[in-house]
Formats: structure tokens, sequence, C-alpha cells
């Protein structure tokens, strides 16, 4: 007669401390990386192989996929990497994962509390937090494998009760396992937390009997859709291509269950894995959760392009500026939120993307306000007052982001960051008042019925194609060289306008243009020259940081191999 209380009492605080246990490490060992796993994130290129091996190498360290797919969404969301760097992260993350199970698999429960017990003593010891974070990194992973002894010796017992077995032996239809994991791992929140669970059954007195291989295969499928729901969930709320990459994940492996399931009915697969470790079952199962996402991810691997399409039609564009809606574009509130946020590193850059934006669409007004004096248009002076309206509301979302981001615990680098994006953001909302005022010119002359003299208005030519100079070494230089060039600009700019004030002198004392026409034109001059104080002050503030450029990773494009995409810090 078997006891079923306590064996459930076991397996349950079996199940508690395992993953309690998995949580920890996991924890333990991002806290130990800090930051530098995501500057790796960052700067990922786009060459598909190297991804991979990033994913793969990340999540073999904080022993988390979701994590790492979840980080991946964040940097999605802040235009720092595109949907198919994204794609090779999450292929990688899929492998790296299987590192907890290969683990598990020794099963060195014997030593396992020595483990503990080290990790432990190490935690209480220890007041440096480095050295703390390791010590509940060993202590944990002592505990995992603590924790597999006591669901393996309560499995046992329970193993042996024909409802049990009647459960177990439903399970041998391939879409009843997948759903079965599904549900499983949503309740756990840990795909290796559900293989581990697999193996503990596995290595119980009478675990070969309770699951076989065929039918913990399609489980494991199974586990791997169901831990995508945490990116998915991480995407809500953030830009259309976050919700995207978190649909990856989960499209990646739905592909890959589809393609292993309709081979099992073709194909030995199940053979050939138990013929990799014959006499143990605890190893079939890991290996199978590592042949699964291997081969998933060779095979897929080429048509990385046609996942991210497909993507694209399950999630496809709405709303935005084609319909005249001020929307932020990379920032979104789970970045303020001390629960989700996915470190300053993500928001940092997040605000530098939508400060390019604001760049971008100031440039682009005071391109058309200067174009307006030439060729005034009455469509033309809406766009500027609809552009200017937008460049004021994205002033004040993002100042919003920064004020409200100064309550977490910032580093010095990232104190002087946020004054410095503050600064720029201010320069760049007064930028696009100066583009308001040389437009308002254009009116002026206009209702006036005043023009300007052919020499003043190649004069005026040459203010655009100078402007449009200035915002290319704002957009597209690094850090480190921006300011030196802006300063270079902004004397040129400030030498243009004390000759085109001379000029304009020699004009009016030779009467080839009216007083009114001299006043405005002398007035749209100040407003150039203060726009090149404003660009000025725009690379110096970058430059302050160090840290500061405006480049974000194409969208719509997958890039060529090799070549960085990533902005780069």
């Amino acid at each position: 007669m078997v006891d079923v209380w306590p064996a459930l009492l076991g397996l349950c605080s079996g199940m508690a401390l395992f993953l309690y246990s998995i949580k920890i490490t996991s924890g333990s060992l991002q806290t130990i990386a800090g930051d530098k796993l995501k500057n790796i994130l960052g700067k990922i290129t786009g060459n598909r192989v190297m991804g991979v091996a990033v994913g793969a190498g990340i999540t073999a360290l904080i022993q988390s996929s979701t994590a790492t797919s979840v980080m991946a969404v964040g940097f999605v969301n802040a235009g720092l990497m595109n949907l198919y760097q994204a794609l090779w992260i999450i292929m990688g993350a899929n492998i790296g994962t299987n590192i907890t199970a290969q683990l598990i698999a020794f099963d060195v429960g014997a030593v396992a509390p020595v483990v503990a017990l080290l990790g432990t003593f190490l935690c209480l010891l220890t007041k440096n937090k480095k050295f703390k974070s390791i010590g509940e990194a060993i202590a944990g992973l002592g505990f995992i494998f603590v924790a597999m002894s006591l669901m393996k010796d309560s499995m046992a017992p329970l193993s042996e009760l024909d409802i049990v077995k009647d459960i177990f032996s439903s399970i041998n239809n391939p879409f009843v396992g997948i759903i079965v994991g599904i549900i499983f791992v949503i309740i756990i929140q840990s795909s290796a937390a559900g293989v581990g669970v697999l193996q503990a059954m596995a290595m119980s007195a009478s675990g070969a009997q309770l699951i076989t291989l065929e039918q913990a295969m399609f489980i494991i499928f199974g586990l791997n859709i169901g831990t995508c729901v945490t990116a998915v969930f991480a995407s809500i709320g953030g830009s259309r291509n976050a919700t995207r990459a978190g649909m990856l994940h989960m499209l990646f492996n739905v592909i890959g269950t589809a393609i292993f399931t309709a081979a099992y009915y073709v194909l030995p697969i199940a053979d050939w894995v138990r013929a990799l470790s014959p006499n143990d079952a605890a190893r079939q199962f890991a290996n199978m959760h590592l042949v699964f996402n291997l081969a998933s991810t060779i095979i897929l691997l080429p048509f990385g392009g046609l996942i991210v399409k497909l993507v694209k039609v399950i999630v496809p564009d709405k709303g935005g500026e084609e319909e005249g809606v001020k929307y932020l574009k990379y920032l979104n509130p789970n970045m303020l939120s001390t629960e989700g946020q996915l470190g300053m590193e993500v928001l940092i850059r997040a605000l530098c993307s939508e400060i390019s934006r604001m760049l971008k669409m100031a440039g682009e007004n005071v391109r058309m306000s200067i174009e307006a004096v030439l060729d005034n248009s009455e469509k033309k002076q809406e766009t500027i007052n609809e552009t200017e309206e937008y460049v004021d509301y994205l002033n004040k979302e993002i100042s919003y982001y920064i004020s409200h981001a100064m309550v977490f615990e910032l580093s010095e680098k990232d104190a002087v960051t946020m004054s410095a994006l503050f600064k720029i953001a201010g320069n760049i909302e007064r930028m696009g008042d100066h583009a308001t005022n040389i437009s308002g010119y254009a009116n002026l002359l206009e209702s006036k019925g005043l023009k300007l003299s052919d020499k003043a208005r190649e004069e005026v030519s040459q203010m655009v194609k100078t402007t449009n100079e200035a915002y290319n070494i704002l957009l597209g230089s690094k850090p480190g060289s921006v300011h030196i060039r802006m300063a270079q600009m902004e004397q040129k700019i400030d030498d243009m306008t004390d000759d085109y004030r001379e000029h304009q002198l020699e004009r009016l004392k030779s009467g080839v243009c009216s007083g009114d026409a001299c006043v405005i034109y002398s007035e749209m001059l100040t407003d150039f020259e203060r726009l090149g104080d404003h660009m000025l002050n725009i690379a110096e503030a970058a430059a302050e940081s160090k840290y500061i450029n405006f480049a974000i990773a194409e969208e719509g494009k997958q890039l060529p191999e090799g070549k960085a995409a990533a902005a780069k810090a």
C-alpha cells in the first residue's frame, strides 16, 4: 500500500525547491554578469552564426532563455536591434538553455548538499555583493540537485499507483503531449525546470515505466512553445517591432515542433536519441531537448528572412505617422517599471533612438522652413506646423521618461548621460522653434509682396545645403568625433552669417533690395546662426557623456553578414 500523502508532500517540496533554486541561480548569474551581457547583445552584428553563438553563450551563462529573449525584445523596442538580429539571438537562446538539463542528467545528488552548503557559507561570510551573488549561484546549483533527489524519491512510490500509470499512458498522442507541455511550462515559467521534472520521473525507482522517451519528447516540444509566453508578454505595450520580436520566439518553436512531429511519423527519432545513451533515461530526455533545439536552429537558420516576413504578416503595421498619430516608437512604460525594467542600458538607448527621431523631424522642419523662403506654399506651411507640434510632443514625453528615470540608482556614467540627453532634447525643441520663426518670415515676405534678391536667394540655398550637412554630422558621427566636427561646422555657419550680413549691407546701399526685405532677411540670418549654436550644444552634450549617438538599427532590412548594425555606445 502506497502512502500517498507523504509522497505528494515530498514531491511538492522538491518541486518548490527546484523552481526556486533555478530562479535564484539564474538571477545570481545575471547579477554577476551585470550590464556586460546587454552590451554584448547591443553590439551584435548581422552575422547569423555569430548571433546564434552569442545567444547560446549568454543563455548558458545566465541559465535562462526567457531572460535572453526578453532582453532581445527590449533591444528591438529600443531600436538597437532589428528583427533579423533578434531571431539569431532567440535561436541561440534555445540552444543555450539545454545546459541545465545536461547537468541534471549527471545525477550528482550525493555531493549536492555539500555544494549547497559551500554556497550558503559564501553568502553568509562575505559582504561583497559580487561574491555574495557567486555564493547564491553555487548554493542554487546545489539545491537544484537536492530538489531533484527529493522529487525522484517522492515519485518512486507514486509511480506504482494505477491512476498515475493511467494518466501517463493516456499521453500517447503527440498533440496531447504538446498541450501538456505548454500548460505545464506556463504554470512553472521555465522550460529547463519542466525538463528537469521529466528527468526526475526518469530517475525514480520505476521511472522507466512511468514515462517513455516517445511520450516525453512531445511534452518537451510543448515546453519549448510555452516558454515563449513570457517574451510575448514582455513585448506588450512596446513598439510594433517589439511585438514581432516576441512572436519570433513563439513562431520559431512552433515551426520546429511541426517539423519534428511530422518527422516522428517517418523517422525513428526516439530510437536515434535513445541510442546515444541506452541505459540513461534522464540523459535521453536531456539529449532530446538538445537535439530538438539544435536541429531546429540548423534547419531554420537559412530561412530566417522568411520567418521575419511571416511574423510581419501575423503582426502587420497599423497606426503611426501615416495617420498623423503622435506616438513614442521606442519608449514604453515597462522601461520605467522597477519589476520589468530591462536595465538602464536599454532605457538610455531607447531615449537615444527616440531623440534621433525628434532630431530628424526638427532637421527636416528647418530645411523646409528655409526652402519656404524660396518657394512658399500653404501645404508646406501646414507640414511645418504639424511637425513642430510633433517635436514638442516628443520633447515633453522624452523629458517625462528622463525625469522618472532619475528615481533609479544611477551610476555616474548613466547620470551624466541622462543629463546630456535632457540638454539635447531641449536644444532640439528650440531648433524647432527657430524653424517656425523662419517659416514665419516666408509668410511675411509673401503677405507684404516682398522678394529677396537673386544673390540673397543663392545665399538661402547655401543655408539649406549647410544645414543638411550639419544634420548629417549629428546623425552619422561617432560620439568621440561629433563635437570636433560640429564645432567646425558651427564656425562655418558663423562665418557664413557674417559674410551674408556684409553682402546684405552692400545690396541695401546699392538699392538692390528693399529695407523691409532686408530686415526680414537679417532676422532669418539670426535664426540661422542660432541653429548652429543649438547643434553645437547637442554635439557637446553627446561628447560629454562619450556614450550617445543617434544611429538606429534598420527594422525592415536584413543586414549584410558580418557588418555591425546596432548602435555602438
